[in-house]
């Protein structure tokens, strides 16, 4: 059995998941799962996500909401238009005002996802605002911030740097350098699926820069399956691909990139060694 693999960011709310959810999540801990952070994307899939948090003592969630929330219909995926543009007509405000007795559910244990998205047409000006809020809500509640970055570094570095909050940086794709400038403030970096690609050489030498103590493990699934599973449908036990590669460009074990990293995950998420699996 691969493990401890502690995956610090999942989706397995996501209609992919819909076939067999409940039967792939029992299986997880006999393929050497001992925690998940399941990921709140908008009011619409928080409740879910609690649903699994407390269906099982090893699922943790992050509530938020996504900048790809604030999309307009038309350029919505398979999962459609989300509440915060169906329901709440764009106030993202208001739909983070309904979320908010939510964090007081111990088993909520960040704040996100959240972050900014320049690779989609939504409005910069909305999603600066709405991740500043969740900076300074992430702040006020003690949590720890899951931080989704795509295509825009430089503002979501520079509001990271302002803010200084706990935390991890969800799928990193930055530099080294500034990698290790955000470990130095304190934030994990998050590595999935992506980082074994052939093309992402980036990653590698971010790996390659980084301390252990700063590295967490994710999947994002059910997106981003590693090689030499790519394109398939991605589960938390897919980690292993990800741990064995981190391995080999560090000079460890598997065994010893799991361990440490389900410890980091453990610590930036505060949750107890004893809890869980």
């Amino acid at each position: 059995m691969t493990g401890p693999i502690f995956d610090t960011h999942a989706h397995y709310c996501a209609r992919a998941f819909d076939p067999d959810r409940y039967a792939l999540l029992d299986s997880l801990p006999g393929k050497g799962v001992v925690g998940v952070c399941e990921q709140a994307t908008h009011s619409g899939d928080a409740p879910r996500v609690l649903e699994l948090a407390h269906r099982y003592p090893w699922v943790y969630a992050a509530i938020g909401i996504h900048p790809e929330s604030l999309l307009a219909p038309e350029d919505c995926g398979e999962e459609g238009a989300a509440p915060t543009v169906s329901v709440y007509g764009g106030d993202w405000a208001a739909e983070l005002r309904t979320l908010a007795p939510l964090y007081e559910d111990p088993k909520v244990v960040a704040v996100g996802e959240c972050g900014l998205d320049y690779h989609w047409p939504v409005p910069r000006e909305a999603q600066l605002a709405m991740f500043e809020a969740h900076l300074r809500l992430a702040l006020e509640l003690d949590k720890p911030i899951i931080v989704h970055d795509r295509n825009a570094h430089a503002d979501v570095y520079a509001l990271l740097d302002r803010y200084r909050p706990t935390g991890i940086v969800h799928c990193y794709s930055g530099s080294a350098e500034d990698a290790l400038r955000l470990a130095a403030q304190g934030l994990m970096i998050g590595f999935g699926g992506a980082c074994t690609f052939k093309g992402a050489k980036r990653a590698a030498k971010a790996i390659t820069a980084l301390p252990m103590e700063s590295i967490v493990l994710e999947t994002d699934c059910p997106y981003m399956a590693p090689e030499p599973v790519r394109g398939s449908r991605c589960d938390s036990s897919l980690i292993r691909y990800v741990g064995e590669y981190i391995a080999q460009l560090k000079g460890l074990s598997p065994e010893e990139v799991f361990s440490i990293t389900a410890e980091n995950a453990r610590r930036v998420y505060r949750i107890p060694a004893s809890c869980g699996v």
